[in-house]
């Protein structure tokens, strides 16, 4: 395999109503950028519409462009990961397929990443049309509260886009766990990284493949993927409650010797529920930290690919294939840049 200039990755879920908008965008953009040295490979994450038949369609006639169909829905970070591990190109474009992220800042990104020197040039929004006053405002906590949780320093009000460089990837592949937060693995990575300023745009059509459920468990990723500190917080509460209960036990002491009645049954039913209720809560993000042990310990594969239509760095491919480099290359977790499970040709 050649390298291209520039690869561009995109995550796809259900988005047969944005997939063509978005196609004639990012081709005109990195046309402008780099001329005829690109890739774009969109990958498809299990989607219920037309997603892949469009895919399918759109590689036929476009030789730059690999469509990727995933076995099943394995995630927004899992998908992102499956086009990485398959892109070739020097510097890698990662845009999510709603065009919230505008194609065209992309010759804009390229120049900062020269003028930085830098190896990750990562978007910071400014604004954000479109969305409701819940989304903004939990999204602006998640982020404050991160930076103050998390042990490296993630950058506030970012998402995945960003530009990187194939140093910067390779390093990022390097990476095996299993639950993923791509934007924390990017920031932990370091090298050189450079913000750039951008007002995100209103989704171009169809409906978030975010909801409520997925953004908390995407925060719980977050937070028990790059910080101790609820575990230290447990520690912390445990030794708050036991200089309680020393002071508690002193009063209880005094209080026989003085002969004083003790009473208040509705202070002690009220002190059982608060010892319950911080027993549970500690109790709970143990469990997390433990599912991520077992999780991490059964050592499967991140994604598994179905099929493949389109061009792998520049080589054709149409069907039920394996990765260019051959049928067992990427099959096991232990190879460096290739995570996922994909079937023998």
């Amino acid at each position: 395999m050649s390298p291209l200039p520039l690869s561009i990755v995109v995550p796809c879920y259900n988005e047969e109503a944005c997939l063509r908008e978005l196609h004639v965008r990012l081709t005109r953009a990195a046309a402008a950028a780099v001329g005829a040295g690109y890739e774009i490979v969109l990958v498809n994450d299990g989607s219920r519409d037309r997603t892949w038949e469009i895919m399918r369609e759109l590689a036929t006639g476009e030789p730059r462009l690999v469509a990727v169909n995933l076995s099943r829905n394995h995630g927004h970070q899992l998908a992102l990961t499956a086009g990485l591990d398959l892109c070739v190109g020097q510097r890698i474009l990662i845009i999510d397929a709603d065009l919230q992220d505008p194609p065209e800042l992309l010759s804009d990104m390229m120049a900062e990443m020269d003028k930085q020197q830098a190896d990750v040039v990562y978007a910071v929004r400014r604004a954000r049309a479109g969305e409701t006053a819940f989304k903004k405002g939990s999204a602006k906590l998640f982020y404050r509260t991160l930076s103050r949780l998390a042990d490296i320093d993630i950058p506030r009000d970012t998402g995945d886009f960003r530009l990187m460089s194939r140093r910067a990837l390779d390093a990022l592949l390097s990476l095996p766990e299993q639950a993923r937060f791509i934007r924390g693995l990017v920031a932990w990575i370091g090298f050189r990284q450079a913000p750039f300023p951008y007002d995100r745009a209103p989704r171009h059509a169809g409906e978030t493949g975010y909801p409520l459920g997925k953004m908390i468990r995407f925060a719980l990723d977050a937070v028990t993927g790059f910080s101790t500190a609820p575990l230290r917080f447990a520690s912390h509460v445990g030794l708050g409650l036991v200089g309680a209960t020393l002071v508690l036990v002193i009063y209880i002491v005094y209080a026989f010797l003085t002969g004083q009645a003790i009473q208040g049954w509705t202070s002690l039913m009220l002190v059982v529920v608060v010892l319950g209720t911080v027993q549970m809560f500690v109790l709970g993000m143990i469990g997390e930290y433990l599912g991520r042990l077992y999780i991490e310990a059964k050592r499967r594969p991140l994604y598994i690919v179905q099929e493949i239509a389109g061009r792998v760095g520049g080589e054709p491919v149409l069907g039920h294939v394996a990765t260019p480099q051959g049928a067992d290359a990427i099959a096991t977790s232990e190879t460096p840049g290739g995570r996922g499970s994909l079937p023998s040709a």
